[in-house]
């Protein structure tokens, strides 16, 4: 692979240089291999097998699959109830994802020990749970009245809200005295930098206050929710959806709506080889980055004239791609991911290929998860799964079954603009 980048030193803009990065597996049979498009006289003369359906990549001399790994439905909300239903315990989980970053919001309902709060959310780079409201201002809703409003019009729920309210407050170290004097648009202001600053000390404790405030509006942009957009004006819609999010949650405690089934294949989506490569390549191209600047840093320190070509070390990227094939462990810890071919008979290679694994752990149980759920009709082969552990969670596509692919909402909002439809 070869990338086209230059060097610029401050407003000097220097000619972009073809550099070689790396290289990259390709899979047999798709569009980029010389075995594409070709018929079976053309593939013979090739010394190829024609019956072979590709789908596997060589590495190292091996053929390796890539398992088509199972998950739950991104940037959808999921009830889930938490034990029985007079322990009055649920959770609201959305997986956003946004350009292949992956960040799990969950807000979850419990009666607290002694006094606390009953709603708390996490998202990434918040260690531990933070009380919704508080994020909630934090995002714009300053006042009681505006959370209270925004989350449901259901008196039993708003009571809910306006305990949390009552409580959080207390957390937040408000000074009544500084509060005496502001006007009704000075107190929204002070309750929302107020929730800014006790999320700052959270992700950022120790900092100075102006730090602590950059840093929580960065992760709240950046890391809350961010297939909803990472632009500061989004904060109203992600405060809207975090709403209607606890209103859900809400009806599921007091049995006004039912939990959702996590094995219903509405609310699963597959990862094949492709998105699961794409996964790989964001993090080897991270490291390639940045061993070339390291390595600029230190032609920088060492007094000598800066190069591209030789800053980029191409094995970086190279090695890291192979090693995760050829060993099967993936990013974010999966392992199993990359398998070796089976070659046992034709059938066998098939069945391989065509095989859906799910990332819940073998040890547990899992009853619900294992059988067989009729939303499988016509895409999992109801009959093909292995004895032991695996029974159940291993599975095999259908035999007629086809992967749709996803699409990205915003290019088709931008579509539908050009085409006039919306303003």
């Amino acid at each position: 692979m070869y990338l086209e980048m230059a060097l610029n030193h401050g407003e000097e803009e220097n000619p972009l240089e073809k550099i070689y990065i790396g290289e990259l597996p390709l899979m047999l049979k798709s569009d980029v291999c010389h075995l594409s498009g070709l018929n079976k006289d053309e593939i013979l003369a090739k010394g190829e097998d024609p019956e072979d359906p590709g789908g596997y990549f060589i590495v190292n001399g091996s053929e390796r699959a890539v398992v088509t790994m199972e998950e739950i439905a991104p940037n959808k909300i999921i009830l889930e109830r938490l034990g029985e239903v007079e322990d009055r315990r649920a959770k609201a989980i959305v997986t956003s994802i946004k350009s292949g970053f992956r960040a799990r919001i969950s807000l979850e309902y419990r009666k607290p020990r002694k006094s606390g709060v009953f709603l708390r959310i996490s998202f990434p780079y918040v260690p531990g749970e933070i009380p919704l409201v508080i994020l909630l201002r934090a995002l714009g809703l300053s006042t009681d009245e505006e959370i209270i409003t925004a989350i449901s019009d259901d008196f039993n729920f708003q009571m809910v809200v306006a305990d949390d309210i009552q409580v959080s407050e207390a957390s937040l170290k408000l000074d009544s005295k500084e509060m005496e004097g502001l006007s009704k648009e000075e107190r929204e202001n002070y309750l929302q930098k107020t929730a800014v600053k006790y999320i700052g000390n959270r992700v950022a404790k120790g900092m100075t206050e102006e730090y602590r405030i950059k840093r929580a509006e960065d992760v709240i942009d950046r890391y809350l929710l961010p297939h909803m957009g990472v632009e500061e004006n989004r904060r109203a819609d992600k405060a809207t959806y975090l709403a209607e999010m606890c209103e859900m949650l809400l009806q599921v405690i007091y049995e006004m709506r039912d939990p959702h089934d996590k094995d219903h294949y509405t609310n699963k989506r597959l990862r094949v080889s492709g998105d699961l490569m794409e996964d790989l390549f964001r993090v080897a191209f991270t490291s390639l980055t940045r061993d070339m600047s390291y390595q600029l840093e230190r032609s920088i320190s060492r007094g000598k004239d800066p190069s591209i070509k030789q800053a980029v070390r191409s094995d970086v990227l190279t090695e890291n791609i192979k090693h995760a094939i050829a060993t099967g462990n993936w990013v974010g810890g999966r392992a199993g991911v990359s398998q070796l071919l089976d070659r046992t008979s034709y059938m066998g290679t098939l069945s391989h290929l065509r095989r859906v694994v799910s990332p819940l752990s073998r040890s547990q149980p899992h009853f619900e998860a294992r059988d067989l759920h009729p939303t499988q009709f016509g895409k999992i082969c109801p009959n093909e799964t292995p004895e032991g552990p695996n029974c159940g969670l291993v599975k095999n596509l259908a035999l007629m079954c086809k992967i749709s692919e996803g699409s990205d909402s915003e290019e088709i909002k931008t579509v539908i603009k050009e085409m006039g439809i919306l303003d």
